[in-house]
């Protein structure tokens, strides 16, 4: 995984939930966790820290990931704030990455952005409905969400200043795809669920007629709403209009792909 170098003068909020994670997962009594409910994961208990490393390197189905998370939100919302602490630790180096992207090209506004989404996720952590499916993505999603908003309150736009602003097509690469996922469901182009969609499908590991049967719909009529999605952000990009700055919605708002 590459790296983004970030200017920073002080401790960010994530850097400093990290110092904090470190403190409550250090001998001689680390924060333990309980994986034996959790199928496919060891049945044991460990440390948090050691949950994190096995969530970085080891790759999880999605009833899994859903299990897990389901299981630390809880203990986060009824055992206090060191279980906070706990499940905000195991999740950073994912935010880590997502601020990351987000900042990229814009080094005066990372502490911001650590910040916002921390703040993002955090408040996923503590409302998000833990019965509906894809529990990870969509605490991620809302994390990713908070901090692009700095971007557009801040620039007026959420890709990297390097790229394209003009209204001509921006050259190749545009970005990671995420980016322009998120910027066209930021801008109303396509919905949030047609953006979790087609980042879980084209660049997870989901499969569509496990999402379709967790939905109660078929497969063909998901395949259907990527595709209709996926063809309104092709355009936008041929058009140019995911590289200049704008205001949320106002454009093709009356178009929304679902």
């Amino acid at each position: 995984m590459a790296t983004t170098t970030r200017t920073r003068t002080t401790d960010t909020a994530l850097s400093s939930a990290e110092k904090a994670f470190a403190l409550l997962t250090c001998e001689p009594a680390p924060l333990v966790f309980d994986a034996r409910p959790v199928p496919g994961m060891p049945n044991t208990t460990m440390p948090l820290d050691r949950l994190r490393t096995l969530l970085v390197y080891e790759r999880y189905d999605s009833d899994t990931t859903d299990i897990l998370w389901r299981q630390l939100a809880r203990h986060a919302r009824e055992w206090g704030p060191a279980w906070v602490v706990g499940a905000i630790g195991v999740a950073l180096p994912a935010l880590t990455h997502l601020a990351a992207k987000i900042s990229s090209g814009r080094p005066r506004l990372a502490d911001d952005i650590d910040s916002e989404v921390l703040t993002g996720f955090l408040s996923a952590l503590r409302t998000t409905d833990l019965d509906r499916p894809r529990l990870w993505l969509r605490m991620c999603w809302t994390a990713w969400r908070a901090g692009a908003a700095v971007i557009k309150d801040q620039e007026g736009e959420e890709l990297p200043l390097d790229l394209s602003s003009g209204s001509r097509t921006p050259r190749m690469p545009y970005g990671h795809p995420d980016l322009l996922l998120g910027r066209a469901a930021a801008a109303g182009l396509i919905t949030a669920e047609a953006a979790e969609l087609i980042s879980a499908t084209r660049f997870g590991d989901a499969l569509i007629e496990q999402l379709a049967a967790e939905q109660g719909t078929t497969a063909p009529a998901l395949r259907m709403r990527r595709r209709r999605a996926e063809r309104v952000v092709a355009a936008a990009v041929r058009r140019g209009d995911l590289s200049g700055p704008f205001a949320p919605n106002d454009r093709g708002a009356s178009t929304t792909a679902a």
